[in-house]
């Protein structure tokens, strides 16, 4: 009988990663690998494949299940990072390696979800909802989500992974609502490798061709996102977050006098953003226009281009 050619096989291998049946697709893969020596495809799934078999054993040296599936989950970056440096990224692979790793993930967070209704740590909620998102079981993933905000209603992380859910499923509008929220209360804490929605992908390809990366790029997110017209839903501020913002602003004000340039890189684009929403304020409540001008007076002196953008 005539052997199957390499290509032929391949898909049998990734449905064992994408199930997480990470060594016995080692084994398929190295089976493989003696057919055709010099095979990209096989020799980026195995690369992969060894990577994980090794991460998946250092996770289960942890003490929780919780811990095993914080483990997983935070060596995705670093392992994407580390594929790309090997050259041409076999997308199919990609995709049947993020599917296993969110499956075993899941596995684990799933053991200690409780289906009585009992109230549990908005994280658990948060990461189980995140691995249905990008399982693609969008549905799931907005029980989950909405359970994770109602236990922790500020939580950026939380926030944005309900803007990319609900973008993934359409709802356009209640995603430019959740992103804007994630992205004030704080740009350094929303997890951007694991957005994948459209609307935010083109954002921050946007934002990262005007050359900003990493920290700084997450907080020029929301600005451009105002600038380019993405995160245009807006809401009314409650008498409280007013206060809170206007002490935000009086302490980001202080603190980028005397900040070094690195910090400063930070905080002049996060000052930006909460003055954003402070001329929001002004204009829901119809405020005098003077204390408007005050505020975009402070914009340009921080950055005329986004003045000059903002204005126009």
């Amino acid at each position: 009988m005539a052997i199957k050619p390499v290509p032929g096989l391949l898909p049998q291998v990734y449905d064992l990663l994408k199930s997480g049946e990470l060594e016995q697709a080692n084994r398929n893969l190295a089976s493989l690998l003696q057919q055709d020596l010099e095979n990209g495809e096989v020799l980026f799934a195995l690369t992969g494949v060894t990577f994980w078999i090794d991460k998946l054993k250092r996770a289960q040296e942890a003490s929780t299940d919780f811990e095993r599936g914080e483990y997983l989950i935070s060596q995705w970056q670093p392992f994407t990072s580390y594929m790309e440096k090997t050259g041409y990224v076999y997308e199919v692979g990609m995709y049947a390696l993020k599917h296993g790793i969110c499956t075993l993930a899941l596995q684990f967070y799933q053991s200690l979800y409780r289906e009585d209704g009992t109230a549990q740590e908005a994280e658990l909620y948060r990461k189980i909802g995140l691995c249905y998102k990008l399982l693609g079981d969008y549905e799931r993933a907005l029980q989950l989500l909405e359970q994770a905000v109602n236990t922790e209603r500020d939580s950026p992380a939380i926030l944005a992974e309900l803007g990319d859910c609900y973008a993934l499923c359409g709802e356009v509008r209640l995603s430019k609502v959740y992103f804007r929220e994630a992205f004030f209360q704080g740009a350094d804490a929303v997890e951007m490798h694991f957005l994948e929605s459209e609307i935010i992908q083109r954002l921050i390809s946007q934002v990262q061709a005007l050359g900003y990366t990493g920290s700084i790029l997450a907080e020029w997110l929301p600005v451009y996102g105002v600038l380019y017209g993405v995160l245009n839903v807006k809401r009314e501020l409650r008498a409280l977050e007013f206060g809170k913002l206007k002490q935000a602003i009086f302490a980001l004000e202080n603190e980028i006098k005397d900040a070094a340039e690195e910090i400063r890189a930070v905080l002049v684009p996060r000052l930006i953003n909460h003055y954003f929403w402070l001329i929001d304020h002004y204009i829901n409540v119809n405020d005098d226009k003077t204390r408007i001008n005050e505020v975009l007076l402070k914009i340009k002196l921080l950055d005329t281009d986004v003045y000059n953008r903002y204005t126009m």
